[in-house]
């Protein structure tokens, strides 16, 4: 196994040179959405609008941080099942998401578009949140506050720990 290092965001240049089972230390910018968040950017798009960041510099992370003890960056922040956001999912690919994290299998149509737009899709170790949380640097309610732990937060990853599960 491969143990790779990498800056955000993946181009599809640096997407193509990686194979499934890599172990990457991912660091930059993350944004977290569940199924809530995935609501409303399908709505936003639906209506014709624009999104407020660009999903082609974007990577999705399936999860919402739990609250921040006295003294941390984060709470526990660990993966949430991936193919809840499989109905939604070939639209942001389409669009130009590249990279999404989260925990699990995904529907053969998911598997298809991310390998149709040159995506890819990263696992993080589900039940490590507590561990998990000491890589990340930076964490703030970025869009959609009255959403709690669904609102998009935007997150700063040091040396985070992800496998390349589809590409």
């Amino acid at each position: 196994m491969r143990i790779i290092s990498l800056q955000l965001p993946l181009t599809e240049n640096s997407i193509a040179n990686l194979s499934q089972g890599d172990k990457l230390l991912i660091s930059g910018e993350v944004l977290t959405a569940r199924d809530a968040a995935h609501q409303k950017m399908i709505q936003i798009l639906d209506e014709g609008k624009s999104l407020p960041f660009d999903l082609t510099s974007t990577t999705l992370f399936y999860c919402g941080p739990s609250p921040k003890p006295l003294g941390k960056i984060c709470g526990a922040i660990g993966p949430t099942t991936s193919y809840r956001m499989d109905v939604w999912t070939p639209q942001l690919l389409e669009l130009g998401l590249k990279v999404m994290i989260g925990k699990g299998e995904r529907s053969i149509e998911v598997v298809d578009a991310i390998r149709k737009h040159k995506a890819m899709y990263l696992v993080a170790v589900g039940g490590a949140a507590a561990y998990l949380a000491r890589h990340i640097v930076s964490c703030e309610t970025f869009l959609w506050p009255e959403m709690g732990t669904e609102a998009i937060h935007k997150l700063i990853f040091c040396n985070f720990p992800v496998y390349v599960a589809i590409v």
